[in-house]
């Protein structure tokens, strides 16, 4: 062999560059720059899945759990303030049910009107008598007397059975002399009266002439005869709540 054969590279040049693959080789997989490209890619999602599955998922998660926590806490705050409205009418329900209470109570009649009731009969009598009347009749007072001699549970139900052992009465037997007005204007001024009194038993006939005045006999009668009207006069007045305790006590069936 002659240093021409041995340096003669070109031909085995040919031969050693096609046998030499111009990208490497995996498991007998050439891995060209398009291969590459594509498992770049792949690893790539992959990179991206994971990333999703254990930092964004969890965040995700949590995310939903603080969304559910706010909306259940905004829940919670509105049925609060829900309540503390249905309180504040509550309150105003009340104070209006006292109020009326109040006003209820102040028509029934109590110890002190009781004492003076006398009193303002003679006042509602004697404001009958005018000095411009043109009757000789002098309305008056004849008889005022306490059928018991303190107020008793109503309880017969003769004012409603829902009254019953929460109200109790006084009741009075009257009777006054006067006309007819005198009298219709003396039963309507009662009925004025700021307690609560109720009439009852109304009777009226003519007045007996040993009934007038000896300055009325001396002098023509004018105007209309005099009347004796008689009645029962009831005072009507709230139980006390120990009152009404020791009534329901009472009327409550003995085992």
């Amino acid at each position: 062999m002659t240093l021409s054969d041995d340096l003669n590279f070109g031909e085995q040049g040919g031969e050693f560059a096609q046998e030499t693959p111009a990208s490497p080789v995996v498991f007998g997989i050439a891995f060209t720059p398009k291969i590459i490209g594509i498992l770049v890619g792949v690893i790539g999602l992959a990179g991206a899945g994971y990333i999703l599955v254990s930092l964004l998922m969890p965040a995700w998660e949590s995310y939903q759990q603080q969304q559910a926590k706010t909306s259940e806490l905004q829940g919670q705050i509105q049925q609060k303030k829900a309540n503390i409205k249905q309180i504040d009418q509550v309150k105003d329900e009340l104070a209006q049910a006292k109020q009326q209470k109040v006003q209820v109570l102040g028509l029934f009649a109590n110890e002190k009107s009781l004492d003076t009731l006398l009193l303002d009969l003679n006042r509602l009598i004697e404001s009958g008598n005018t000095p411009t009347s043109m009757s000789t009749v002098r309305a008056k007072l004849n008889k005022f007397m306490p059928v018991s001699q303190k107020p008793e549970p109503v309880t017969d139900g003769s004012l409603g059975l829902q009254v019953d052992n929460k109200l109790k009465r006084s009741s009075f037997n009257a009777e006054i002399t006067g006309t007819y007005e005198q009298t219709q204007s003396i039963i309507r001024n009662i009925e004025r009266l700021q307690p609560l009194l109720i009439v009852k038993d109304y009777q009226s006939i003519l007045a007996p002439a040993e009934a007038i005045s000896p300055l009325d006999k001396m002098s023509k009668p004018i105007g209309p005869a005099a009347i004796n009207t008689s009645f029962q006069l009831q005072v009507l007045m709230p139980l006390t709540p120990e009152e009404i305790a020791a009534a329901a006590a009472k009327a409550a069936p003995k085992k």
